[in-house]
C-alpha cells in the first residue's frame, strides 16, 4: 500500500533524503510538502509490521519538506533556501535523537565528504536546539546508554581500539554495499514497486521464521540495550545488517541510522570479549563509529558520542569515528552526498 502511494502520488518524494541533498546542491527543483505525511505514514507502517529500518530518515525528510514549504511561503532566494533546507536536516536529526549539537554538525557535514561550510552554522544550531526543545516539551524521552568505566590511555588499549575501529569501518562499508546491491537487485527483479515490497515483506517474514527470532526486526532498541549489558551473539550484527538491507531494498520507508547504531553496538559488544575490553565501553565506540563510516560524518558522530556517553571517553570516541570514516571507502548511505576531498578510496 505504501509503495503504491509513493508510486502514484509521491513523485520526487520517493528519493527520500537524497532529494533534499540534491536540492541543496543544485537548487533547481522542489522538495514537495507531501513528503512529510508520506514518509511519516510509511515509516510508521514499516515499524508496525516489523520492517528493520530507522527513524532519522523520517525526521530529516519531514524537516526538509516543511522547511522548503516555509522557504517558498516567504519567497526566499536560492542562498537562503539552501540554508533553510540544511536547517531542516539539523532540526530533524537533533530532535529525533536528543542530540542538538551533533544535529547541528550533521546538517553541515552530510552535504559533501571532506568539506564543511560554516555559512549555516548558527541557523542550524538554532533549528536543532529548538527542535530538541519542542520534542522534549511534548514529553518525549530518549533511551540513554552508559559507557561504563573508561580505561586509562595506554598503548595496548589504544591499539585494541584502533583495531576495532578498522573493523567498524569495514562493517560500515559492508552495510553500504549490501544495501545498495539489494536495492539494485530487487529493483531489476521486480519492476513494479508495490510487488517488490510485497515480495520483500514475505522475505522478512520468512527470515524471522528461519532463525526463529524476532530480535532483528523493527528499530532493534532492545537488542542495542542488551549489547551494552552483556556480550552480544557473534551473529547479531550480521543478522541486523541483512534484515535492514532487505527491508530498505524492498522499498519500505525508514532510515539507516538506528540500525547502524544497533550493528555498531552489537559488533563492539562482540569484539569486547575477544579484545578483553569492557562490553559497554566498546559497544559505545561501535555505536557511533559504524554510523560515522556509513554516513561520512565523523565530527557529528564524535560530538554525538560525547552528548550520549559523556566526555570521559572522548579520545577513544574520536579515534573510533575517524578511523572508521577512513576505512569505509568513498561511498555512503546517501548517494547524493558529494565527494569533496580528504578521504581515501
Amino acid at each position: 500500500m505504501i509503495s503504491y502511494l509513493y508510486m502514484k502520488y509521491g513523485g520526487e518524494a520517493g528519493k527520500g533524503n537524497n532529494l533534499i541533498l540534491e536540492q541543496i546542491h543544485r537548487g533547481d527543483g522542489v522538495v514537495p510538502l507531501r513528503m512529510a505525511p508520506l514518509v511519516l505514514l510509511g515509516t510508521w507502517t514499516t515499524h508496525l509490521f516489523g520492517g528493520s529500518a530507522g527513524r532519522e530518515g523520517t525526521a530529516v525528510q519531514m524537516g526538509g519538506s516543511m522547511s522548503e514549504w516555509v522557504g517558498s511561503w516567504f519567497r526566499l532566494k536560492a542562498p537562503d533556501r539552501k540554508i533553510i533546507l540544511i536547517c531542516g536536516i539539523s532540526a530533524g536529526f537533533g530532535s529525533i535523537f536528543g542530540t542538538p549539537l551533533s544535529g547541528t554538525i550533521f546538517g553541515l557535514e552530510v552535504l559533501a565528504i571532506g568539506l564543511l561550510s560554516y555559512e549555516a552554522l548558527l541557523p542550524c544550531f538554532i533549528a536543532s536546539y529548538v527542535g530538541h526543545l519542542v520534542t522534549t516539551a511534548w514529553g518525549v524521552t530518549h533511551v540513554h546508554y552508559a559507557m561504563g568505566n573508561v580505561p586509562a590511555v595506554q598503548p595496548m588499549v589504544l591499539l585494541k581500539v584502533v583495531f576495532a575501529s578498522i573493523l567498524f569501518g569495514l562493517m560500515a562499508l559492508t552495510f553500504i554495499k549490501l544495501t545498495h546491491a539489494m536495492k539494485v537487485w530487487l529493483g531489476k527483479l521486480f519492476k513494479h514497486a508495490a510487488l517488490r515490497s510485497f515480495i520483500g515483506g514475505f522475505a522478512i517474514i520468512g527470515m524471522v521464521y528461519l532463525i526463529g527470532s524476532r530480535t532483528y526486526i523493527g528499530l532493534g532498541i532492545p537488542l542495542m540495550q542488551q549489547s551494552f549489558e552483556e556480550a552480544a551473539s557473534p551473529l547479531d550484527f550480521l543478522w541486523k545488517t541483512l534484515f535492514t538491507a532487505v527491508t530498505l531494498g524492498a522499498g519500505f520507508q525508514g532510515g539507516e541510522v538506528t540500525p547502524l547504531f544497533v550493528i555498531g553496538s552489537t559488533l563492539g559488544s562482540t569484539l569486547a570479549s575477544v579484545l578483553h575490553l569492557s562490553v559497554p565501553f566498546l559497544a559505545a565506540i561501535g555505536f557511533v563509529s559504524v554510523f560515522s563510516g556509513a554516513a561520512n560524518t565523523p565530527l557529528a558522530c564524535f560530538i554525538m558520542g560525547i552528548e550520549l556517553f559523556g566526555g570521559e571517553g572522548a579520545i577513544y570516541l574520536f579515534i573510533g569515528c575517524v578511523i572508521s570514516y577512513l576505512c569505509s571507502g568513498r561511498s555512503g548511505i546517501y548517494s547524493a552526498q558529494q565527494l569533496g576531498a580528504g578521504k581515501p578510496k
